[in-house]
């Protein structure tokens, strides 16, 4: 094992409105090699690169243009290091990663008409979670990599990967944090106006 958890930074701590699914170990026991790792790396940006320009369209269709030109920015800083990886691995013979392993809407639309009602529907909050899920993700497929190898080289790809992962996933939290809360009609319990137990709260005078 190359890593250990000291070498991390948890985000434990955050407070977050999705939880990542851990992508199937068979996937991240059998990266053997950097050819291995880049393939499903480039898988990722790839679907990273084609569903953030969808979201920032769908954002764009909702007038919501702060949101728009966010998912814009990040399909660009994804582009860029889909590139970069492409360059770095043009003369490498990388295995073939199947279609749809690392879909966002891992539910998966069975039909391109189901897929856009998905997107008909999608609110700027649905949009953010779904991109902070599947950032989160990403970093805990690297993650896992890095804690499974026991090649050096692997290791220290996977902690780059999974740090450039890191970035993403505080930009898209940042953002989720500053929409407007859910409406909350539960009582609070420390609200004196409330009612207790059934009773309604006393008048006040």
């Amino acid at each position: 094992m190359c890593a250990t958890t000291s070498r991390r930074k948890s985000t434990a701590g955050r407070k977050s409105t999705s939880s990542p699914r851990s992508f199937p170990s068979r996937i991240r026991n059998r990266i053997n090699s950097l050819e291995e790792l880049y393939a499903h790396a480039l898988a990722i940006e790839r679907e990273a690169v084609r569903s953030y320009g969808e979201f920032a369209l769908r954002m764009g269709d909702l007038g919501n243009d702060v949101l728009a030109d966010l998912f814009k920015r990040l399909e660009s800083f994804e582009q860029t290091h889909l590139r970069t990886l492409n360059a770095k691995t043009a003369a490498m013979s990388l295995p073939d990663i199947p279609p749809g392993e690392y879909a966002w809407l891992d539910a998966g639309a069975p039909v391109p008409e189901a897929r856009d009602l998905v997107f008909r529907m999608m609110t700027p909050r649905i949009a953010l979670e779904l991109a902070l899920a599947a950032e989160q993700r990403a970093k805990a497929f690297f993650e896992s990599v890095d804690s499974a190898s026991r090649d050096r080289g692997i290791c220290a790809l996977a902690r780059e990967f999974a740090a450039e992962e890191q970035i993403h996933i505080e930009t898209v939290q940042f953002a989720l944090d500053g929409l407007p809360k859910r409406y909350d009609p539960a009582p609070r319990p420390d609200d004196p106006d409330e009612e207790r137990d059934g009773e309604p709260a006393e008048s006040q005078a």
